[in-house]
C-alpha cells in the first residue's frame, strides 16, 4: 500500500442534468385514474383526494398526485365545527398551508397571470415519483367538462415562451396556458378575464389551477361549477377528477441534477512500484524476497483508496483488471464519484 497526496487540479467537478418519465411504470403519460372510497368517506378525504394509477388492489398501484381545494375564505367547504365558526373550513386551511409554502408571506394573494383569486386546486405530485423536481416544458393536461369530448381543454406551462422564469416567493414559476383551439383564449393563452389557468411550480411539485378560470364556459373552461358555498361541501375534489379522468391524460416528466467529481489519479514511472503483499516482501525482515524485484520490480494495482486528512478510507474505486505498472511505466486513473 503507497500513499500520495492529491494536488487542487486532480479534482473536477462536472453536473449533468438526468430526465426520467414521471409515473409509475417509467411512463411519461398518465392515462387512468382512480381514487379510494375508503378515502371518501374518511376526515383525510375532507382535505385531498388520492388519485392511483390502478384500481386499490391490484399489482402496482401507487398514489400518483392529490388534488386539494383551497379558498381565502373557506367557501366550498364544511366548517371544523359549525357550532362554534363557519369560517373555519377545511378548504380555508388548504389556502392557509400553500400560502405559507409557496408565497411565503401571510399578507399576499394568489395572482394567475398578474389577475388575483381567492380559489384555487392543487395537484400535489406524490413525492416517490420523482427525485429532485418537475421537468418544466414537459407538462401537458386535458380536462374535459362533464365528459363531454367537445369541451376538451388542453394545458400546458409556458417555459418554452418566456426567457426567464418568474418566481412565487423563493420558488420558479410558470404559468399554465391553455393550448386549445386559437379562439378560445387571448395570444398569451390565457382567458380574458380570469387570468391564466394556473401556475406550474417545478421545485415543489406543485400543480395550481385557477378555478376561476376552469369555471368559465366551453368557450374558454370547462364550466366546472366550483362550489362556493359557505359551509357546505361543493364537491370540488370529485368536480376536478370527473374533469381529469373525462380527459384522460397527464404527461409530465421529472429533472434531477447529478454531481459528478472526477478524482484524476496520477502514478508516475517512479511511483507505486513495490508492494506489501507477502509474495513481494518478506514478512520477517520486510526485504524484498527477489533480487530481481530490487532494481526491475513489476506490481498489478487492483483499486484505489481515497483517504482524508485523518487517514479515513472515504471511498475505494476497483480497477475493471489489474494493472501492470513498472519503472518504464506511467498510470492515470480517473475515479468518478456521483452524489
Amino acid at each position: 500500500m503507497a500513499f500520495k497526496r492529491l494536488d487542487p487540479e486532480d479534482f473536477i467537478v462536472s453536473v449533468d442534468t438526468v430526465t426520467q418519465p414521471m409515473w409509475t411504470g417509467n411512463s411519461n403519460q398518465l392515462s387512468t385514474f382512480y381514487t379510494s372510497s375508503a378515502q371518501r368517506l374518511d376526515k383525510s378525504g375532507n382535505y385531498y383526494l388520492s388519485i392511483f394509477n390502478n384500481e386499490i388492489g391490484e399489482d402496482n398501484t401507487e398514489i400518483q398526485f392529490d388534488i386539494a381545494f383551497g379558498d381565502k375564505l373557506g367557501r366550498g367547504a364544511v366548517a371544523y365545527n359549525a357550532n362554534v365558526s363557519q369560517e373555519n373550513t377545511y378548504s380555508k386551511t388548504i389556502y392557509g398551508q400553500y400560502r405559507s409554502l409557496l408565497l411565503e408571506d401571510e399578507g399576499l394573494d394568489f395572482k394567475f397571470g398578474g389577475v388575483t383569486q381567492e380559489s384555487f386546486y392543487v395537484l400535489s405530485i406524490a413525492r416517490a415519483r420523482y427525485k429532485e423536481k418537475l421537468l418544466p416544458g414537459s407538462f401537458t393536461m386535458i380536462l374535459s367538462g362533464s365528459g363531454d369530448s367537445n369541451t376538451n381543454l388542453h394545458l400546458t406551462d409556458n417555459s418554452l415562451d418566456v426567457p426567464v422564469p418568474s418566481y412565487i416567493g423563493s420558488q420558479r414559476s410558470y404559468q399554465i396556458v391553455s393550448g386549445s383551439d386559437g379562439t378560445a383564449h387571448s395570444g398569451t393563452g390565457y382567458t380574458t378575464q380570469s387570468g391564466s389557468y394556473g401556475i406550474f411550480l417545478p421545485d415543489t411539485g406543485t400543480i395550481l389551477l385557477n378555478a376561476a378560470a376552469l369555471d368559465l364556459n366551453n368557450v374558454q373552461g370547462i364550466n366546472l361549477s366550483t362550489g362556493r358555498g359557505v359551509n357546505t361541501d361543493g364537491d370540488n375534489l370529485v368536480k376536478l377528477y370527473d374533469g381529469i379522468r373525462g380527459g384522460g391524460n397527464i404527461e409530465l416528466n421529472s429533472q434531477e441534477t447529478l454531481s459528478t467529481d472526477f478524482v484524476f489519479i496520477r502514478a508516475r514511472n517512479s511511483e507505486f512500484n513495490y508492494s506489501e503483499n507477502p509474495s513481494f516482501i518478506s514478512g520477517v525482515n520486510g526485504e524484498v524476497i527477489y533480487d530481481y524485484f530490487i532494481n526491475n520490480p513489476q506490481v498489478y494495482p487492483t483499486s484505489v483508496g481515497l483517504y482524508n486528512d485523518a487517514n479515513e478510507l472515504l471511498a475505494v474505486a476497483k480497477l475493471s483488471r489489474p494493472l501492470r505498472k513498472d519503472f518504464t511505466k506511467e498510470a492515470l486513473i480517473r475515479v468518478r464519484l456521483d452524489f
